[in-house]
């Protein structure tokens, strides 16, 4: 890898390092709260070629990707700020849009919570800085997609970029044992939004980091396919009542589970907020998770949805249109579009425990049964886990085949993860029938 290229560099030379292995460490034992007091990193090869790219973050300025329980996540030391600043500039990602910072342990946590003035000072147990309102939430979550909302301390030890200028920030701390080992070696939390190019679908894959950011940082970490497949659910507990600030890996009826949490309110919109004042969290105020084709959604409410898409929603250029369509619960192959018989299953999309086909057909028209294209039909599951699991995937690979526009059908938001899901879909929109 090059050594000295500046973060605001382009054409660099892109490595994907391939990570084997599941031994990359553990929690030193203990209870309650402090079950996830300390990682321990392990001596395995697996944690070894952890290493250089540990190396790399301490010392250089272009960010590396690396897998999460969520998504692959774009991470720079959080305390470095030409190291933060680099995240910004692969991303394309606007300044005012605050960063979540990943950490291994409590133990980074607490040390991060110190003042500037005070981080070399030893942490006595009995003057802990991590609110009460949030223990519960740890002890439940974490390691977890969960991300809570902490007040900065002055001075800070985080680079200012992490927070535009807020006076909290974002933690969480990841469930995937390399990305805390990763975190580990570095020594200090990791800045991380989703390594992919700002506004478009979330990276579930090395191969989608790569899709984005070829030529823009030089490492990509390949620990195989994410399992959640949406970003951490964020919270904000130093309100009352708390809040929702994006809905994300853990739902709300679980957050009321916990005590303090009972009465836990929805904070965010369902679709960007440009133009209003700084979000207090990631993916609140502009246009996320789009591909480059026009997305028009069916929400689950949408009275002939069954029926599946409204001919009335095609508008054909020519005789070479693409269209895709993401099904779930109820549609037919193609969405009830008049199409040819679909060939054999093709273009297979990996994913954790599932795999999912993208099938093509001539597109008709419904009126002559004239061809004016092709059609793109992909299955992403019924549940809500496997919609989650599967949806940037078919986003992406759906756009990666040249779709002009791209129907999808929404699922239920009042259950599971149902509520990130559609978040994400509401983002992505051009066009909602609801």
């Amino acid at each position: 890898m090059s050594q000295d290229l500046p973060a605001q560099a382009g054409g660099v030379k892109t490595e994907v390092l391939t990570v084997v292995g599941n031994d990359f460490g553990k929690f030193r034992e203990n209870v309650g709260l402090e079950k996830v007091g300390k990682w321990e990193v392990s001596q395995s090869q697996s944690a070894k070629t952890l290493q250089e790219a540990a190396n790399y973050l301490k010392t250089k300025d272009i960010p590396v990707a690396f897998p999460t329980e969520t998504v692959y996540g774009l991470g720079a030391d959080a305390t470095r700020s030409l190291a933060v600043q680099g995240i910004y500039a692969a991303k394309g990602r606007p300044s005012d849009n605050p960063l979540i910072i990943h950490v291994a342990d409590l133990d980074m946590l607490r040390a991060i919570l110190q003042p500037a003035t005070e981080k070399d000072v030893a942490i006595e147990g009995s003057h802990d800085q991590i609110p009460d309102i949030y223990k519960p939430l740890i002890e439940r979550f974490w390691p977890g997609p969960l991300t809570i909302l902490m007040p900065n301390p002055t001075p800070s030890q985080l680079a200012p970029q992490v927070t535009a200028g807020l006076q909290t920030y974002g933690v969480r701390m990841p469930a995937s044992p390399l990305a805390r080992s990763l975190i580990k070696l570095v020594g200090s939390p990791l800045a991380a939004p989703s390594a992919n190019a700002s506004t478009k679908p979330s990276p579930t894959t090395a191969a989608h980091v790569l899709e984005d950011l070829d030529g823009r940082i030089e490492l990509i970490l390949d620990g195989g396919s994410c399992p959640v497949g949406v970003e951490s659910t964020v919270v904000d507990g130093l309100c009352d009542p708390p809040v929702v600030l994006r809905p994300g890996g853990v739902s709300i009826d679980e957050l009321r589970e916990c005590p303090g949490w009972e009465k836990v309110e929805k904070a965010y919109k369902d679709h960007s907020e440009a133009g209003k004042a700084a979000p207090r969290a990631p993916g609140m105020k502009y246009k996320h998770y789009s591909p480059k084709a026009q997305v028009v959604l069916y929400e689950a409410t949408y009275p002939t949805l069954e029926k599946g898409i409204d001919q009335q929603d095609l508008e054909f250029k020519d005789n070479n249109n693409i269209v895709g369509v993401i099904r779930t619960r109820h549609w037919q192959p193609g969405g009830g579009l008049s199409c040819g018989d679909f060939n054999k299953q093709e273009g297979s999309i990996d994913q954790v425990g599932m795999e999912l086909e993208v099938r093509e057909a001539d597109l008709l028209k419904s009126s002559d049964g004239a061809l004016v294209g092709k059609l793109l039909d992909v299955s992403i599951g019924k549940d809500s886990r496997s919609i989650a699991h599967g949806l940037f995937s078919a986003l992406r690979e759906l756009d990666r085949r040249g779709a002009d526009v791209i129907f999808v059908e929404g699922t239920l938001d009042d259950e599971d993860i149902g509520a990130a899901v559609m978040n994400r879909l509401r983002k992505a929109a051009s066009r909602t029938r609801s």
